[in-house]
């Protein structure tokens, strides 16, 4: 039987947190580069594009280089990221995760990704998670970034749903704004003050329950 509604998740910040991952590849370029970058010092970098955040790390050591040992750089950073995501395990998952999506998928609830990160299919497959999803839409096919909300849309769209029956669960502002600029309900992981636009905001996964979703549809 088809439900009224159908769940979009984004992947990090929701269902994994690679963030951890990516702060390591850049310490890696910094150090092989001569110098270290901290994890406050990370902070910068969330949300910002790889060219940008290596244009960070270079002002940082004063180094200067040619497009062409940039490029050099972004390539070994990409590589060294996926090398370090192809070990994560179900133990990387958020809390609550473990149990939501197989119970979503027992009852026969779709649900698919709607993420902007080009590795988000190969994190799933790492995770053992891909068979459950009704959809999987990642940024090999979109051409719009967050606020624009074309992930979802193709999302929706795959699953045979309206927008306007469609339930994201989002971590960032962008991604909140793009749910709601085509009325789909929005739920926010995260700090309040920052997702104020969602209809709903949770602290954590950890309250986003089986429960809690059914009573939305």
């Amino acid at each position: 039987m088809k439900t009224k509604k159908a769940i979009i998740f984004d992947l990090d910040g929701v269902i994994v947190d690679t963030a951890k991952y990516h702060y390591l590849a850049w310490r890696k370029i910094a150090n092989d580069l001569g110098f270290d970058f901290s994890k406050a010092e990370n902070e910068h970098l969330k949300g910002v594009s790889r060219v940008k955040s290596l244009e960070f790390l270079l002002k940082k050591g004063n180094i200067t280089l040619t497009e062409k040992e940039k490029n050099k750089l972004l390539v070994s950073k990409n590589e060294h990221y996926l090398s370090l995501i192809s070990h994560m395990d179900e133990s990387e998952l958020l809390d609550g995760i473990k149990t939501l999506l197989p119970a979503l998928h027992q009852e026969n609830i779709p649900f698919a990704l709607g993420s902007a990160s080009k590795n988000a299919r190969r994190i799933l497959d790492s995770l053992q998670l891909s068979p459950l999803f009704t959809a999987i839409v990642d940024g090999t096919d979109v051409t719009k970034a967050k606020p624009d909300p074309e992930v979802f849309v193709i999302a929706a769209r795959r699953m045979c749903y309206a927008p306007k029956n469609c339930i994201v669960i989002e971590d960032s502002k962008a991604g909140i704004e793009a749910a709601n600029s085509v009325g789909m309900t929005s739920i926010g992981i995260g700090n309040d003050q920052v997702l104020q636009a969602a209809d709903y905001v949770l602290d954590s996964t950890r309250q986003l329950t089986l429960a809690f979703i059914k009573n939305l549809l």
